[in-house]
């Protein structure tokens, strides 16, 4: 049986596939990734340039690239199933959970998604609509329907007796979902309960009824928020009848966290952690010059600022030395804020009850490191050029702009956030034309009134 390799291992597995591939030593290929795991596969794929990529995808075989599939990012997954038919299509999918379809039919297109569809039995063909009905960031997009509900009003004995005609058990489960004669979410019964109570005693006498479920519709980071919250391994997903529709288990919530966690690093630099790293050049330079251009745009912006300020730069050549200093230590100021605050938003620690307390804490602390900053600094101008006044007006600039670059950084995400705009994607960009901009502004200002 495959095992999981280190960072190390895999990255030595890679360039030994790579140098079969170009060998063409496809004997070798295939025992190499018969040595890995789906997950580590696909990682593979992810990494390797589209033409190998597709020489590596034919070395494996049906049952392991339904799996595999599951696994790498929707641009890569899209790209591979363009290369099926509609029966290897069936094929792949063959052994696969309702879920793990579901994953695989988002990213197709739509005749090829009702061919899928149509060549799926009654039932997993229910499931597998049924997700697709949710978006695919909701509980009801996540959700399997691999689970198994027992009514309140039975004996112990009977769901033992149950379980044993079933013969087995979804993977990762520790507990049944017990419902009512209406088929309504009541609570859940461990298995651990099952197996120490005695036979003659009813579900309801040992369900556990404070165990949440999840709405259908709840975003993913909700999701990932109540299994935090209430150290879940699974939660059943309800209708607005609280009546069950799937489950969602411990595994899916760590893949969200760490999607989350891609999501947040690529964003800040307006990327996608979908894209495929060797999509074509045109497409991707495509991708980033919308926000190559926004940055255009507030760089010109900043520029202009200091454009009006240039006959006092001509004439006093410490403002051009200064002037990155005071912009460079705003950045920093509003990115540290700008973080916590964004961070609390995903985690669901932030909301508008408690959003005018942290920015009264973040402008107090802005005003702390700018009375610090702005006396260490300005003793530094002083011992540099030896001009009292210019001192005391970088040390003003100083910290106004790391007073504002606290505001700005806590403001900024809840504004993005009110206007539907994901804070990760635009709050740097903003940040940084504020900071930017107002640290020129004041500082060239105060120069110009002052010594000019």
């Amino acid at each position: 049986m495959p095992i999981r390799h280190s960072v190390i291992e895999n990255s030595k597995l890679a360039e030994q596939l790579l140098q079969a591939v170009e060998n063409q030593h496809f004997n070798q290929v295939s025992d190499l990734l018969s040595s890995l795991v789906p997950e580590e596969i696909a990682e593979l794929l992810e990494s390797t340039p589209p033409k190998e990529r597709q020489i590596l995808w034919e070395c494996l075989n049906s049952e392991q690239q339904g799996e595999i599939l599951t696994h790498t990012n929707d641009e890569v997954r899209a790209k591979l199933l363009e290369s099926l038919q509609t029966h290897e299509l069936t094929k792949i999918t063959d052994d696969l959970e309702a879920d793990d379809i579901t994953d695989i039919a988002q990213s197709l297109e739509p005749s090829a998604k009702q061919a899928l569809l149509d060549s799926l039995e009654p039932v997993e063909r229910i499931a597998v609509e049924t997700a697709l009905s949710y978006p695919e960031d909701t509980a009801g997009g996540l959700m399997s329907m691999d689970f198994i509900t027992i009514r309140a009003d039975i004996t112990l004995e009977v769901v033992l007796r149950y379980l044993r005609k079933l013969g087995e058990l979804p993977d990762s489960t520790a507990e049944l979902f017990v419902r009512d004669r209406d088929d309504h979410y009541v609570g859940t019964l461990k298995l651990t309960s099952l197996l120490v109570n005695d036979e003659d005693k009813l579900v309801q006498e040992v369900l556990e009824t404070d165990t949440p479920a999840i709405q259908s519709y709840a975003s993913a980071k909700d999701v990932a928020h109540v299994f935090e919250k209430n150290d879940l391994i699974s939660a059943a997903v309800v209708n607005e009848n609280n009546q069950i529709l799937g489950r969602i288990t411990i595994d899916d919530v760590v893949d969200l966290i760490r999607e989350e966690a891609e999501h947040a690093q690529m964003a800040s630099a307006g990327l996608d952690e979908e894209d495929d790293i060797f999509a074509p050049a045109t497409r991707t330079a495509k991708r980033r010059t919308f926000w190559l251009g926004i940055n255009l745009l507030t760089a010109i912006f900043a520029s202009m600022v200091i454009g009006l300020f240039d006959a006092s730069i001509e004439k006093l050549v410490a403002l051009a030395v200064l002037m990155p200093i005071i912009a460079s230590m705003g950045g920093i100021a509003g990115t540290q804020t700008s973080t916590i605050v964004i961070r609390a938003l995903a985690t669901g620690k932030l909301a508008k009850s408690n959003s005018r307390s942290l920015l009264i804490k973040e402008t107090s602390v802005g005003l702390l490191n700018g009375l610090i900053w702005a006396t260490l600094t300005g003793l530094a101008v002083q011992f540099w050029f030896e001009d009292w006044a210019l001192s005391i007006i970088f040390g003003t600039a100083m910290m106004i702009n790391l007073v504002v670059a606290a505001i700005a950084g806590a403001m900024i995400p809840l504004i993005l956030q009110r206007m539907k705009i994901d804070p990760a994607l635009a709050s740097g960009l903003m940040l940084t034309t504020v900071t930017d901009s107002l640290g020129f502004f004041v500082f060239l200002g105060l120069a110009t009134i002052v010594l000019l």
